[in-house]
């Protein structure tokens, strides 16, 4: 249950999301790296606006969405959120890029510190083996910072759960279907799977593309009031665009809802028997 509710906090924010730093990664930074041969890296980089995400060929990946960019002599510093605050320097040399991820004992001033230089070479396309394993998250990941653009401070919760309707509507046809759902959990899990060490890492992290399509049909159907089994801005919305005005009446007296409390209850135990193996 835990893992659904923080899905379903994905789809339905509830509040703006933090605002995106002043500066961002610079253009001829972005797009595609790779550590070694296009065809056979020994690791791939993939740099955002406001993200850097490491993908060795083998082992666990890193992400870090930088909270702060700044110029650090020739170099550009994001710092990404979080207890560590762990940042990454880029810099272009020649048509190569190179990274230090600096040891987080370093202080700003002696930055880049004693740390390993990577140099990166640009490639256009992955091999397909890494696509298929990565592209889809990082379409997310893409898609997540275009999403937050339209969620920062002042933004209403209405204009936030649009834009990310519009980024999940694949079909373009105005209405999600449980594959676009599923697509955006899948995409989920795996940024929770490269954003956190792995000893943090959320629950999310092991959703398979078959559990991701099963808790997508559960929220169409949950949220689906016309039954035409997609899902429509306005019942995405309904009751979480924003706060509704006093919709009750002077009229009538408070009923005791201890009744309720035991049919509710009552319910819950026939759900958990129908559930238990």
């Amino acid at each position: 249950m835990t893992r659904i509710l923080v899905l379903l906090a994905l789809l339905l924010p509830g509040a703006a999301l933090a605002q995106a730093p002043a500066t961002a990664i610079p253009e001829p930074m972005r797009g595609n790296w790779t550590d070694g041969d296009c065809a056979r890296p020994a690791a791939v980089l993939h740099v955002t606006p406001r993200a850097a995400v490491r993908l060795p060929a083998e082992g666990a990946g890193r992400l870090l969405r930088f909270a702060a960019i700044a110029r650090h002599e020739d170099w550009v510093l994001g710092t990404a959120d979080g207890a560590a605050a762990p940042r990454l320097l880029l810099r272009m040399r020649g048509d190569a890029l190179e990274t230090v991820e600096p040891e987080a004992k370093t202080r700003d001033d002696a930055l880049p510190g004693p740390a390993a230089l990577q140099l990166w070479r640009r490639c256009p396309q992955w091999p397909p083996a890494l696509v298929a394993q990565h592209g889809e998250g990082i379409a997310f990941l893409g898609m997540l910072e275009r999403v937050e653009a339209a969620c920062g401070e002042g933004m209403g919760a209405a204009g936030c759960l649009a834009a990310l309707y519009r980024a999940a509507d694949i079909s373009g046809d105005g209405l999600l279907s449980a594959a676009e759902l599923a697509r955006l959990f899948r995409g989920a899990a795996w940024i929770a799977a490269v954003e956190e060490p792995a000893d943090e890492r959320p629950a999310l992290q092991g959703l398979t593309a078959a559990a991701a399509l099963l808790l997508a049909r559960g929220v169409v159907e949950s949220l689906d009031y016309d039954g035409d089994g997609r899902l429509s801005l306005a019942e995405l919305a309904q009751d979480r665009g924003g706060l509704p005005e006093s919709g009750g009446t002077a009229e009538g007296h408070p009923l005791p809802l201890i009744g309720l409390t035991e049919a509710l209850g009552a319910l819950r135990a026939v759900v958990s028997g129908a559930a238990a193996p």
